[in-house]
């Protein structure tokens, strides 16, 4: 053992931190996705192996050796897109690609306020919500996958009432629209207000468990609502959107990626 720590060289101390910070930051990138869970299993089988080497299961090592290089290549052909977006998660914590997650952020908000301004104004229901550090995975899977930039015209013709999309949310994920017609859990919270209709419901829903962010306008009197942290702000205008969005989503560079709260004035609004 002293022999072991004679060798030690200050080069092995930073080869096991590189190694160590890589393999947090993958976990990060990929916790809560399904396929951080099966990556989960594919360690456990790893383990399994091992002992059954140790302990001289010979026939057991060689299958679980087997089902660990297939299990692998499940996981990276099943879950792509889990996998794109981790890697693009990890590529955007650094400097140099800052400033272009910044410019894609500027046009995604943009788009989305044109497009809920034009449906509010049209009286035409939607639900737009917006994913950020927490992954919407059940929910992208209950609807139909997408993988277009976010268009002002795209949002539009996807809630258009004769569109087979248009009933469900959209969900957004960076400056792509991920999925659509999707199915929303309802809120539960008895301290909603008792005029909120199902739409809105689903809005506060959505936003309960983890940091997505929800935007409804009502089908009835095209108004806008913003719903984040299980709260719901309501009867906002197109300059009140777009401020809060940017607060939401360009949090202060000190503290990475803010989970503000939105408060709910007095007002009524129906569905």
């Amino acid at each position: 053992m002293v022999d072991l720590f004679q060798q030690f060289r200050w080069i092995d101390a930073m080869d096991i931190l590189i190694v160590a910070v890589a393999i947090y930051q993958i976990i990060l990138a990929l916790r809560g996705t399904r396929a951080f869970q099966m990556l989960l299993g594919l360690a456990l089988l790893y383990m399994a192996s091992w002992v059954s080497l140790r302990i001289g299961l010979v026939t057991v090592n060689w299958a679980l050796s087997n089902l660990l290089a297939v299990w692998l290549l499940l996981v990276i052909i099943l879950f792509q897109p889990e996998l794109r977006r981790a890697l693009a998660s990890m590529g955007r914590r650094g400097s140099l690609l800052r400033a272009f997650w910044r410019y894609q952020e500027a046009h995604m908000i943009d788009e989305v306020v044109r497009a809920i301004n034009a449906l509010a104004a049209k009286k035409v229901g939607a639900i737009l919500v917006v994913e950020r550090d927490s992954r919407l995975s059940d929910i992208v899977d209950s609807g139909t996958p997408m993988d277009a930039v976010v268009s002002r015209r795209l949002l539009e013709s996807i809630f258009y009432p004769y569109s087979p999309l248009h009933d469900g949310a959209v969900i957004l994920s960076r400056d792509r629209i991920v999925a659509a017609a999707c199915l929303l859990p309802l809120s539960i919270n008895p301290d909603l207000p008792r005029d909120l209709g199902t739409r809105h419901r689903a809005a506060v829903g959505a936003t309960e468990e983890g940091d997505a962010i929800a935007i409804v306008v009502s089908e009835e009197i095209g108004a806008i609502s913003l719903a984040v942290g299980g709260e719901i702000t309501r009867n906002l205008d197109g300059a009140a959107l777009r401020q809060r969005l940017i607060r939401l989503l360009r949090p202060p560079r000190r503290f990475g990626w803010a989970t503000a709260k939105a408060t709910a004035p007095a007002g009524g609004l129906a569905e």
